[in-house]
């Protein structure tokens, strides 16, 4: 599939990973051929952030890391304050554009859940005090997590803080259309990933008609969840095209338009130091032969 010169964001890739480490800078180029011209790539401890910050250094112009501890990591990664410095720390590189990935999990409650309250709540803090907006991560906590984002956005609204326009996103977002509203009304943007092209993603379509296209962001969640027709696969930035063609089917736009509104999104949320950017002279190979895309349950293999 190639670009036509549109150009997107991956706002949710885990390109650290060590599914990565035989064809990174493959991958990398398939990227770009495929007219990504930036991706984050969010920790989920601290030795994943500098991880990924080391590969952010080789690619400059289009490489971000979000630092945070994952709820399904707290229960080894987190400890506390020392964890908040060392954290504040990484945040000085300026290739950091964002806290995360935090949130709650309730799914694997691989971490006690009050522990997991308490390195969210704590990490909220650390973003205020930075001005870096959050990646946040729900599976069947959305309730909670909506209700200890309400008491932090009041908190940025009655301070005047800058954050409150734009606080974060709600990645790969799983809860229906009217939480996903609720996330809007506080000023986060909404993640959409694979699932958005599954034949059984309906509620993850429902949330794409919903939420205002000024609100949304496309996201692969590398190498998780690759979109139809590379379902079951490794997935990788390139892929994003999928879902953002997805998104415009479901909004009856324009592809082109969908791509400009994301990518748009993205650069306001995350406030991206890019360049202006040319389209890549070299045709776009194929990542792979598709795959049948089939009927199992959408799930979300990554922490």
């Amino acid at each position: 599939m190639g670009h036509g010169g549109t150009m997107l964001i991956d706002t949710h890739t885990h390109l650290h990973f060590d599914a990565f480490d035989a064809d990174r800078p493959q991958v990398v180029r398939r990227a770009q051929e495929a007219g990504v011209i930036a991706w984050i790539d969010p920790a989920v401890d601290l030795d994943g952030a500098r991880r990924a910050l080391t590969w952010a250094h080789r690619y400059p112009d289009a490489y971000f890391v979000a630092v945070g501890v994952h709820p399904n990591s707290a229960h080894t990664a987190w400890h506390g304050e020392a964890t908040l410095r060392a954290l504040r720390t990484l945040a000085n590189d300026p290739a950091v554009v964002a806290i995360g990935e935090i949130g709650l999990d309730y799914y694997r409650e691989a971490t006690p859940p009050p522990l997991q309250r308490q390195a969210l709540q704590a990490q909220l803090d650390l973003a205020a005090e930075l001005g870096l907006p959050v990646i946040l991560h729900q599976r069947e906590s959305i309730a909670d997590l909506l209700a200890i984002l309400a008491d932090w956005v009041a908190d940025l609204r009655a301070h005047g803080h800058p954050l409150a326009e734009a606080p974060g996103v709600l990645h790969s977002f799983s809860a229906g259309p009217s939480e996903a509203l609720r996330g809007v009304e506080l000023g986060f943007f909404i993640g959409l990933t694979g699932p958005l092209t599954f034949k059984n993603g309906h509620r993850m379509r429902a949330v794409a008609r919903a939420v205002p296209l000024n609100h949304l962001l496309v996201e692969t969640d590398a190498p998780f969840m690759a979109p139809h027709p590379y379902r079951g696969r490794r997935n990788e930035p390139a892929y994003v095209r999928w879902i953002a063609q997805r998104l415009a089917q479901e909004r009856g736009l324009p592809f082109e338009t969908v791509a400009a509104q994301t990518t748009a999104n993205a650069q306001r949320l995350f406030r991206l130091p890019l360049r202006p950017t040319e389209p890549p002279t070299s045709p776009q190979a194929d990542p792979g032969s598709p795959s049948e895309e089939d009927d199992h349950e959408p799930r979300h293999l990554g922490p």
